[in-house]
């Protein structure tokens, strides 16, 4: 089902994946985290067509994920900035790094996160702030929010039924 078909949802992943749901948005946002800015420095990185660079970039301003700036007046030349937003998706991108390093690279590694201080390799985990317990599914569950609507309900609803059959 293509974008347009697809009906409004309030669930939390799949609002995400309206703005950020192809993987060109996403490198983007990888580059942009490890400081590019610029047309051509995402161009040269990605190795993208600039028409679909053009449009992923003017998506992610829209959403909110990336402010333009202009830098040069003659011709016309902007940086690409994360706003807070956009750096708040940060923990996304690393916990993709590490699904990907643990699934998907059989030859060890190829990218991964040190430490800036020790020079120690990072193990990053999703843990719940308040108590510090990593997120795994014996420790937590999916619940409907404060703001859940019918749809939200009914499909929380759906997935415990489910759940509960043997």
């Amino acid at each position: 089902m293509s974008k347009s078909e697809r009906a409004p949802t309030q669930c939390p992943i799949g609002r995400t994946l309206e703005r950020v749901g192809d993987c060109w948005t996403f490198l983007i946002l990888r580059d942009a985290s490890q400081g590019l800015t610029r047309f051509d420095q995402f161009e040269k990185s990605l190795g993208v067509a600039p028409n679909i660079l053009t449009k992923r970039l003017a998506a992610l301003v829209d959403s909110g994920l990336m402010e333009k700036r202009l830098y040069q007046r003659r011709p016309p030349r902007h940086d690409y900035v994360l706003t807070d937003l956009g750096r708040d998706f940060g923990g996304v991108l690393t916990a993709m790094l590490a699904f990907g390093n643990r699934h998907f690279a059989p030859e060890g590694a190829a990218g991964q996160l040190v430490d800036r201080e020790t020079g120690r390799v990072a193990e990053p985990i999703v843990v719940d702030r308040v108590s510090g317990k990593p997120i795994t599914p014996e420790l937590f569950a999916y619940a409907t929010g404060p703001g859940a609507g019918p749809e939200m309900l009914a499909r929380v609803a759906f997935m415990a039924e489910r759940r509960a059959k043997p």
